[in-house]
């Protein structure tokens, strides 16, 4: 079995669903070399997630961005947690969410991802700053 594993630093972005396949698939190109694997996509942040959705219509982000800020509002009395800014514990929720890995098959040295899906980077503040990713692949 290989293991390649590769940590990215991603440039801030502005809150809401961003695509980062490309980037994702540009760090780590000995996936190429992998018949059979997985590819784990791990962020090292509680305020920021991972999911994998529609990668051709920007409005599928779009409408998730006003999703999530319906469901998790901002200035919520009852948090308590709010040491950043009104976007901080929402931020956190949000996050939980989601969650803060995806995992994907690798067939034939290529990620086995459907038509349509792309590996979303979901910012979650209004300044998140950079973002740290370790992408694992492993297989034969």
């Amino acid at each position: 079995m290989k293991i390649f594993q590769q940590i990215i630093h991603l440039p801030q972005a502005r809150r809401g669903f961003h695509i980062i396949t490309k980037e994702i698939t540009n760090t780590l190109p000995q996936i190429s070399q992998l018949k059979a694997g997985i590819l784990q996509v791990f962020i090292q942040h509680t305020s920021a997630s991972l999911c994998i959705n529609e990668n051709a219509d920007p409005t599928v982000r779009q409408d998730f961005e006003m999703y999530f800020n319906k469901a998790v509002p901002e200035n919520d009395p009852d948090y308590l947690h709010d040491y950043e800014g009104a976007d901080d514990m929402p931020a956190h929720l949000k996050a939980a969410m989601l969650g803060s890995s995806v995992t994907i098959p690798i067939t034939n040295g290529r990620l086995a991802l459907g038509t349509w899906q792309g590996i979303y980077l979901c910012e979650h503040r209004d300044h998140g700053g950079s973002r740290s990713v370790v992408i694992t692949a492993w297989g034969e």
